[in-house]
């Protein structure tokens, strides 16, 4: 993650904690955040297009930049005893049905920032970076259903994939052809989404997250 998207996080989840930022809160003009952040403009704006491509705030020309539901951090994280079993069972539990309803509601620049977290996942070569943009392709597919109460669940669900027990099961069973296979499965959810196939959706995620648990857990 870059410095000043780091940076610019932090700011907004300090903002939610204290009370001072809330679901639609406008955001410090980029004036201000270059003050705050002592950053180059072209890098507040970077750290802006990223934060608005993962759904974090929306910006409105002429109006300003607003924190979105999406960009709230959820109150509790997963519990650190959590198990690869566990995240995977709630996945499965969770994810599918997901899908099925953001094929129903997703507009299109939600499905445009699918489209391009689908892309970035492509266009990765190391591990590292095809999981940072597997990490924001599933939670575009969560934001597309614009219900704050289901990101909040996601975002718990979510944080037990920074575990370190997670990431070295991942590492360890992570190959280039398998990252493949997990982006050609990526591509099959997405294409559902873009034919607006809520139930081909739901079956292309739910036969793909199978298929990473079988993977991680060593089960064929």
């Amino acid at each position: 993650m870059l410095a000043v998207e780091k940076s610019l996080r932090a700011l907004l989840v300090q903002g939610t904690q204290d009370g001072t930022l809330g679901p639609g809160s406008k955001l410090p003009t980029e004036r201000d955040l270059v003050e705050q952040l002592s950053a180059p403009r072209s890098a507040i704006r970077r750290a802006l297009d990223v934060l608005e491509r993962d759904g974090v705030v929306i910006r409105h020309v002429g109006r300003g930049t607003f924190l979105t539901e999406a960009g709230l951090p959820p109150a509790d994280g997963a519990p650190p005893d959590t198990s690869p079993a566990e995240i995977m069972q709630v996945r499965l539990l969770l994810e599918p049905p997901v899908a099925e309803l953001a094929a129903r509601v997703a507009t299109q620049a939600d499905l445009d920032r699918i489209a391009a977290c689908l892309g970035g996942g492509e266009g990765s070569e190391s591990f590292e970076d095809f999981e940072a943009w597997d990490g924001r392709l599933h939670r575009a597919i969560a934001l597309a259903v614009h219900n704050g109460l289901l990101i909040s669940m996601f975002d718990v669900m979510n944080t037990a994939r920074s575990l370190p027990v997670w990431g070295s099961l991942k590492r360890r069973t992570s190959s280039p052809d398998r990252r493949r296979r997990y982006h050609d499965e990526h591509t099959a959810i997405v294409e559902a989404l873009r034919d607006r196939d809520p139930l081909g959706a739901r079956d292309s995620m739910r036969r793909h997250l199978q298929n990473v648990s079988d993977n991680l857990l060593g089960r064929h």
